[in-house]
């Protein structure tokens, strides 16, 4: 738009109705967001690569939807920077920003999709997919004294349509008491600096088998490991090599000197109170949400512009 034609499109805002108005306002925001969101986007933390066999020094071509197109040189496909990720295809970006933020506030599928206008699918959709990478944002070692304890909360198939048990009510209970093949077991460790993992690693309680799995990869070789009195922890640490030291709870022990179990415990308790509002989590995404607890806890990503970028798997920019 010319400098003249701007200045008459301005004097003639002062006509509108407030209705219209609105109106405008709503497109400006929109066009705000969308222009923030293709910013974002369009600023690669890697050296750019073809998605599909890898090579690189593609070379530009065109433009579509507003993102810059790519061909590459060697096996001649076109994409984007959303190619490849889990973004890829997802459509209104303009209002990505604005869910990202009722994601920072942990608000359910169904109010966020009021807020932000869109279908409640859209919005469930929308939240696993910028929460599928959030898995893989995890420190990679942790170090000093680190408290592991496990995490159960009760299988769930919510949203199949295939169950292999019998069905019960929401919110129902498991049929046996304890520790039982009916619960999925959340194990959580977690240094003093406040470094976190954490991993499903199945049905039933945790073996040693699934802590050199899971938990042996995380540790640095000088780490002591506090944990509870559950046998499968001193085995463990005999085989990977670590030093161990169990806080027997059961015997009402809850600290010995400097000793304790009582930050991962916490981190526990946070986790559940946060997933009440959820009113259930199938288990198949357990994973996703205890990865948003984590962008969560302490402020990690205190940004809709931040928690896109982990989104898109550039966790460190």
């Amino acid at each position: 738009m010319q400098a003249r034609q701007f200045e008459q499109f301005l004097q003639r805002l002062f006509s509108l109705t407030r209705r219209q108005r609105d109106h405008l306002l709503d497109l400006l925001q929109s066009a705000a967001g969308l222009e923030r969101v293709l910013e974002i986007v369009e600023q690669p933390a890697t050296p750019l690569c073809c998605p599909h066999c890898q090579a690189d020094k593609p070379y530009r071509h065109g433009h579509a939807h507003g993102l810059q197109r790519y061909r590459c040189r060697s096996c001649g496909r076109t994409f984007n920077l959303l190619s490849g990720t889990p973004l890829a295809r997802l459509r209104y970006k303009a209002h990505w920003l604005d869910y990202l933020g009722c994601m920072l506030d942990s608000r359910s599928v169904r109010r966020s999709a009021r807020e932000i206008g869109v279908a409640s699918a859209t919005s469930f959709r929308w939240r696993h997919r910028f929460l599928a990478l959030s898995k893989d944002d995890r420190p990679q070692r942790l170090s000093g004294i680190a408290e592991a304890d496990e995490m159960y909360v009760l299988e769930s198939h919510k949203g199949s349509r295939h169950l292999d048990r019998p069905p019960r009510r929401r919110g129902g209970k498991a049929t046996k008491r304890g520790i039982s093949n009916e619960q999925v077991c959340i194990l959580v460790a977690r240094d003093r600096s406040g470094q976190t993992i954490d991993a499903v690693t199945g049905k039933g309680s945790v073996s040693k088998r699934q802590l050199v799995e899971h938990l042996g990869p995380r540790l640095a070789r000088d780490v002591l490991l506090v944990t509870d009195s559950h046998a499968a922890y001193p085995a463990f640490a005999r085989e990977v090599g670590i030093s161990h030291e169990a806080i027997n709870t059961r015997a009402g022990e809850r600290k010995r000197g400097a000793l304790h179990i009582q930050n991962v415990n916490a981190y526990h308790s946070r986790m559940r109170t946060w997933l009440l509002p959820f009113r259930g989590v199938a288990s198949r995404y357990l994973g996703h949400y205890f990865g948003w607890r984590w962008a969560l806890d302490g402020q990690r990503i205190a940004s809709p512009d931040a928690f896109l970028r982990a989104a898109l798997g550039r966790f460190n920019t």
